[in-house]
């Protein structure tokens, strides 16, 4: 009896010990995280990469042609170019934080990352998301003066001013990310470190942590209103005035005219947005990972290559310059090569 209840007592500390094992493991902070991407691709994984890899090097080319020629053709040193130089600044950020990590996924089926560099990830993807909100309100804020208050408009769009307003974008996206990445790194994170996903995003990192996450969704929600909910008000309260003073215009080309001027910058907003409030506003419960995954590439990949597509198509200057630059280099590729001669 004696040794039979020495070897259910010791049997029941062997048992606590386990489970004092197991809580410590469980309660190990998260030190990798495993990216999934995309699984299931078979035969399509080198194609996906390809393209991938094109529409890397197609955004990168295309946004630094923007910035050249903002910055070397006078005719275009204006406040709306010297926005779009900035969005394409913000489009050059969102694109080198995701797409390389995304072409090591795609290749190798999966990446294992630091979870500080997935931290750091999730911070310039939300500067860059940030950024690009708050710089889409600057340039629905110079078209509203340009059409609604014209003889206003130079006085009021100074070059000084206009560079206020491109700090203070860049100055709250820093802020704001900073503060949610900072709450995000206060909670525990233990156990599970596979995310479903081709980057770290904001929904996968907190599936993550074992930690109440419900106050934190509130602070994020709270944060949103002022890179999120506050510009796109403002965007919609803005081009509310610019149709009414557009109809207003009594000849017909003249109404075109106006609106040619606001087409581009409304349907990169309307691309931005669509995609950014299906990701993040619809609920994603309701989503397959399949779904969240498409949604996410049109944000990250997608729109970073049709700004430049839609603002060097349907402008007239930036086809000007464009051609004016092009003409240029050859002169210069060719002069050069007969001096060598």
């Amino acid at each position: 009896m004696q040794y039979q209840h020495g070897f259910m007592r010791n049997q029941s500390c062997d048992t606590n010990l386990i489970s004092f094992y197991e809580e410590e493991r469980n309660l190990t902070r998260v030190v990798e995280v495993l990216l999934l991407g995309f699984q299931n691709l078979h035969n399509f994984r080198t194609l996906l990469f390809f393209l991938l890899l094109l529409i890397f090097c197609l955004t990168i080319c295309g946004n630094l042609l923007i910035i050249t020629l903002v910055s070397y053709t006078k005719s275009l040193q204006i406040p709306m170019y010297f926005f779009l130089m900035q969005l394409s600044i913000s489009d050059i950020m969102l694109t080198t934080t995701i797409v390389p990590n995304m072409l090591y996924v795609v290749l190798h089926k999966q990446q294992v990352m630091y979870f500080v560099s997935c931290c750091i990830q999730f911070y310039f993807f939300g500067v860059s998301e940030c950024s690009e909100c708050l710089h889409l309100t600057v340039m629905s804020y110079d078209r509203y003066l340009a059409i609604c208050s014209p003889l206003h408009y130079s006085t009021l769009m100074e070059h000084v001013f206009c560079q206020k307003l491109v700090c203070l974008s860049w100055i709250l996206s820093l802020s704001v990310m900073w503060m949610e990445v900072v709450t995000i790194n206060m909670l525990q994170f233990c156990g599970r470190n596979v995310i479903d996903h081709f980057f770290c995003d904001l929904f996968p990192l907190l599936d993550l942590s074992c930690s109440d996450t419900s106050m934190v969704q509130i602070e994020i929600i709270l944060l949103s209103i002022p890179v999120l909910v506050l510009p796109f008000a403002f965007i919609i309260g803005s081009y509310v005035f610019i149709i009414s003073s557009i109809v207003k215009i009594p000849s017909v080309t003249g109404r075109q005219k106006a609106f040619s001027t606001c087409s581009s910058h409304l349907s990169v907003v309307s691309l931005f947005y669509g995609t950014l409030f299906s990701s993040y506003v619809l609920p994603p419960r309701g989503q397959s990972e399949n779904v969240s995954k498409v949604i996410s590439l049109l944000y990250t990949v997608m729109t970073p290559l049709t700004n430049p597509i839609i603002y060097s198509l349907r402008n007239k200057e930036m086809k000007t310059a464009l051609d004016k630059f092009l003409s240029q280099c050859f002169s210069c590729i060719l002069s050069n090569k007969k001096n060598i001669i």
